[in-house]
């Protein structure tokens, strides 16, 4: 666990925000898609049918409809997005001139199968860049960026933890500690009860403000860090789980890895070479006329015969679908409105999952501005840094995008992804910009740095109000409430998907959208014979 949560903990920034305040820079470039996404507009008042239609163009929704394509021969798919862009969150930018390209939502990926195979069928093999596995991770602690374990040869050398830390951590994932509550428990408790303090402390707390910008004391266990939490559960403690898991996968091998997808060396994140809207660009161009942009769906409706009636509102007029199956990937705010004339239980549960604002600002720095501690081999090497909340900093976490991936910064500059607010600080929406990149210049010149060198060129300042959806203790009986409501109301072929279902992280909303599509094509199969 140590090491598990130690290889994480720099590895992925806050990564799914739906809505964003901030205007883009003169002078920057954003990824866009040119694509038949847009012909053969429908006429106003018109009413098309579709065996699916996916709500909500994001990252999730796009995914699902080329699942539903590449793995169920289902091919009668309508996309609808309300707005003029596809990808949700992904927000890729650049300054091609400058020598510049950087991202607004999240930075990267875990490259998994799934998420391989997405790229790999969308035509983008030789587009993916991957980041150095032996480059180090660092949380500040006590005033020092201190490297965090990416192996368990490291545990015994690294200076994060004490030695009585980390032995209170192996005893504990052992199973010497105290037994399980019986209830619920929230990060904080789990990670205190298992691995003590200062595994919490040090690493799992900042781990939880860099991925969720969430409170780990709120937090739930269960439903944020599922993997981890069933160890317990399986093998009565984390090494015992551990265990029980390899035995298992020994008797039951996994089928034939796909030949067509590259190997990633290592513990690793992702991305593309023109960064990661690449991938929604490139599913977009790909399903051609079946995405639908500046759709805004205004109702939806129980068909007198099989399926659903949506009604939208878009650049031609009003448009109404028939559909015999709906999955909706939009935020749970958003399905909370547009489903409470359908069932007000399902959309009481959805209205009641928690989005906190964060903020990522992107800055430039010349390469004599890094403190020279910090520099290994004249350069900045590394994934980034997080910083717990007790450190005295406001910012959430750093990644270091011209160190991770190729071609993000001139020669010479150093490029630098920052977050900002989270749970634990709200009020970064009340923050100008200039009043943002002043946080994050102050708290960087505290460890990365030079306190004397120049100002920073300031890149992007986006302000995601509604970013992140938090796995509160309880969040799994909320998601369950909704669905059995719709069930109980009989709205069978009507799904729920989307980052507050399947994960915040982009892996898990691509893994989520398989998962969607199998449930939408065994529901279609038994709809034929219906």
């Amino acid at each position: 666990m140590v090491a598990a949560a130690a290889t994480m903990a720099t590895a992925a920034p806050p990564l799914c925000a739906p809505r964003a305040l901030a205007r883009p820079r003169r002078g920057s470039v954003r990824c866009a898609v040119v694509s038949d996404a847009t012909e053969a507009p429908a006429a106003p008042g018109a009413r098309l049918s579709a065996d699916c239609v996916v709500v909500g163009g994001g990252i999730s929704g796009l995914c699902t409809a080329q699942a539903l394509a590449t793995r169920h021969g289902v091919s009668d798919v309508l996309v609808t997005e309300a707005r003029a862009r596809p990808g949700g969150n992904i927000t890729t930018v650049e300054r091609p001139d400058e020598g510049y390209l950087w991202e607004e939502g999240p930075n990267s990926f875990q490259p998994s199968d799934p998420v391989l195979t997405m790229a790999v069928d969308s035509g983008l093999k030789d587009d993916l860049v991957f980041g150095d596995p032996n480059a180090p991770r660092f949380v500040l602690w006590e005033g020092k960026l201190r490297p965090v374990p990416s192996k368990p040869a490291d545990l015994p050398f690294f200076d994060l933890m004490s030695i009585p830390g980390k032995l209170r951590a192996g005893l504990g994932a052992l199973g010497i500690r105290p037994p399980p509550p019986g209830r619920e428990e929230s990060v904080e408790e789990f990670v205190r009860r298992n691995l003590g303090a200062e595994v919490f402390e040090r690493l799992i707390e900042p781990f939880c403000s860099g991925v969720y910008a969430g409170d780990p004391s709120k937090l739930s266990m269960k439903a944020a860090f599922g993997k981890v939490w069933r160890l317990e559960e399986a093998g009565g403690s984390i090494i015992g789980g551990t265990i029980k898991t390899i035995q298992e996968r020994g008797k039951n091998p996994k089928p034939e890895r796909d030949p067509r997808l590259p190997k990633p060396k290592g513990q690793t994140v992702a991305s593309f070479r023109k960064g990661l809207a690449m991938l929604p660009n490139a599913i977009t161009s790909r399903l051609g006329s079946k995405v639908k942009l500046s759709w805004k769906l205004t109702s939806i409706t129980k068909s007198d015969s099989k399926g659903y009636v949506l009604v939208y509102e878009t650049p031609e007029g009003i448009v109404s679908v028939q559909a015999k199956s709906v999955i909706m990937t939009i935020p749970s705010y958003v399905a909370s409105d547009i489903l409470r004339p359908l069932s007000g239980d399902a959309a009481d549960a959805l209205s009641r999952f928690y989005y906190p604002p964060v903020a990522a600002v992107t800055v430039s720095y010349p390469m004599n501005a890094i403190r020279k501690e910090c520099l290994i081999d004249g350069e900045l090497q590394g994934f980034g840094q997080l910083h717990p909340r007790s450190q005295g900093v406001e910012t959430l976490g750093t990644i270091y995008s011209s160190s991770l991936f190729p071609n993000r910064a001139p020669a010479g500059r150093v490029l630098l992804l920052n977050y900002i607010g989270g749970a634990t600080n709200t009020g970064i929406v009340s923050k100008s910009e200039s009043e943002l990149v002043e946080a994050v210049d102050r708290d960087l010149r505290k460890m990365l740095i030079n306190p004397r060198a120049v100002d920073p060129l300031v890149l992007g300042v986006r302000v995601w109000p509604q970013a992140i959806p938090q796995f509160l203790v309880g969040h799994l009986d909320l998601l369950d409430a909704a669905k059995s409501a719709l069930n109980l109301g009989g709205y069978d072929g009507l799904f729920l998907g989307g980052n507050y279902v399947a994960g915040v992280a982009l892996g898990r909303c691509v893994e989520g959208a398989y998962e969607s599509a199998s449930q939408i094509s065994e529901f279609l199969t038994k709809y034929a014979y219906k």
